[in-house]
């Protein structure tokens, strides 16, 4: 089968300046990325073809042939359906692709939508306040922040906008991070309870019917207090946390998590693959978090690669897993 793939790299994306924040580039990826899933691609029969992303995807899709696309473009731009942009290509063209369509894709890079569709679907997720403006900022009550409270960009991924600060313990300490990330980030502001506990992540694969790669407890290596697992965190990771998968927590809890993540990836209309953060309540609730239908498939820093590992997946299975699901889905 001819895939193409579709991406977006750090290379090809001019971010510099006032106007872009110093972690714009974050979500994208590297050419070594790409390398891997073509490798793993032909490993299992497959040619491949790179199509890229951007302006640069519009042309090569329209004048190359393929028979389905490999999908993990993060789009351009900074608005919220931005990982949209390609699927709604590649379907106004009838060719099939892996991975969520361009509603899930959309709903999902907004935060407090998807928090909403979740909860709805029975999912617990810490109570929120949306912040669109400064103005709506200064009207808000110091009674109608969630304490402690974190605060994160409402339309973002990669731990973009997350960082040691996004934390606070008062009003007026989530005010100001409020404050700093819609200046930064030019787009509303989520603050939700921050939930102490355990930081999880989930791996999802699969339609008919999905299920868990793994669950992976994310463990600080220093101790204290309060635990965010901030951008500053991720780019060393191997320095300050550990990865335990699967993770050791009581098989009652695992269960709830189990669930949650089944019901938010259903819920939500993920397909083929996502991964889904939770972070575990005193009580043993799992609190959903956010999740991420396009999840990092860095063969050494992927959080759902490394879990997978863990899991006893090789990388070639993981990729396998993912065009498999969508070969089928796509009944091609």
């Amino acid at each position: 089968m001819k895939i193409g793939l579709t991406y977006d790299l750090k290379d090809d994306i001019e971010a510099k300046g006032q106007d872009f924040p110093e972690d714009a580039l974050e979500e994208y990826d590297s050419i070594e990325v790409i390398k891997a899933i073509s490798s793993a691609l032909r490993s299992l029969g497959h040619t491949t073809v790179r199509l890229g992303g951007g302006r640069r995807f519009l042309a090569n899709i329209t004048g190359r042939s393929v028979d389905l696309v490999f999908n993990i473009a993060e789009g351009r731009g900074s608005m919220r359906s931005r990982e949209a942009q390609v699927p709604a290509v590649l379907e106004m063209l009838g060719i099939p692709y892996s991975g969520s369509d361009p509603l899930t894709l959309a709903m999902t890079l907004d935060k407090p939508l998807a928090k909403q569709v979740v909860s709805d679907a029975g999912v617990a997720t810490p109570t929120w306040r949306l912040i669109e403006s400064t103005a709506q900022l200064r009207q808000l009550k110091d009674s109608e922040i969630p304490l402690p409270a974190f605060v994160k960009p409402a339309f973002e991924g990669s731990s973009k906008g997350i960082h040691l600060n996004s934390r606070a313990d008062a009003a007026a300490g989530a005010r100001k991070v409020a404050r700093d990330l819609l200046k930064k980030y030019g787009q509303p502001v989520l603050i939700e309870q921050y939930i102490e506990g355990d930081e999880v992540t989930v791996g999802v694969i699969g339609n008919a019917p999905p299920v868990i790669v793994g669950i992976m407890r994310v463990i600080p290596r220093k101790k204290c207090k309060t635990f965010v697992y901030s951008l500053e965190v991720k780019r060393d990771y191997l320095n300050l946390v550990d990865y335990e998968c699967p993770a050791r927590l009581p098989q009652q809890v695992m269960k709830r998590i189990e669930k949650s993540s089944l019901r938010a990836y259903r819920a939500l209309g993920c397909r083929d693959i996502a991964r889904v953060d939770f972070r575990i309540g005193r009580d043993g609730i799992p609190y959903f978090l956010e999740v991420n239908p396009l999840p990092g498939l860095n063969p050494v820093s992927g959080d759902i690669v490394i879990m997978s590992g863990k899991m006893g997946w090789t990388y070639r299975e993981l990729i396998s897993g993912i065009i498999g699901a969508a070969i089928k889905r796509s009944c091609l």
